[in-house]
């Protein structure tokens, strides 16, 4: 059974930091590019970062360049999304998919083939 799994999400202060990490199972993630989207309230869900199957090719989000930084374990079927200097702005359910594009990093959901169900990370004094 093909399955993303999110962790590490929560409540953190202005400022803080969060590492996420998207676990898969079912499936081998070396050849999908691997994305982090992100959905606030009332907004459409957008592409915060995205990694190719060999690594050699990122993505950021204008508004996350500089504070995140995504990187992915092979070995571990693993991909994280460390997040520094987090703002309020920055609260949304986080989500990770993977795309069968492995050789780009894909901004759009529709290039994506499987989906995780979501971590909330809230950014709040």
């Amino acid at each position: 059974q093909v399955q993303l799994v999110e962790s590490g999400g929560g409540l953190v202060q202005p400022g803080g930091s969060l590492k996420l990490s998207c676990a898969a199972s079912g499936f081998s993630t070396d050849s999908y590019a691997i994305g982090w989207f992100r959905q606030a309230p009332g907004k459409e869900r957008e592409a915060v970062s995205c990694i190719s199957s060999r690594a050699d090719r990122t993505y950021y989000a204008d508004s996350v360049k500089g504070r995140f930084t995504i990187s992915r374990d092979n070995a571990k079927n693993t991909v994280y999304l460390q997040m520094n200097s987090l703002k309020p702005e920055d609260t949304a359910v986080y989500y990770c998919a993977a795309s069968g594009y492995g050789y780009y990093t894909p901004v759009s959901p529709v290039s994506y083939n499987y989906w995780g169900q979501g971590t909330q990370v809230t950014v709040s004094s």
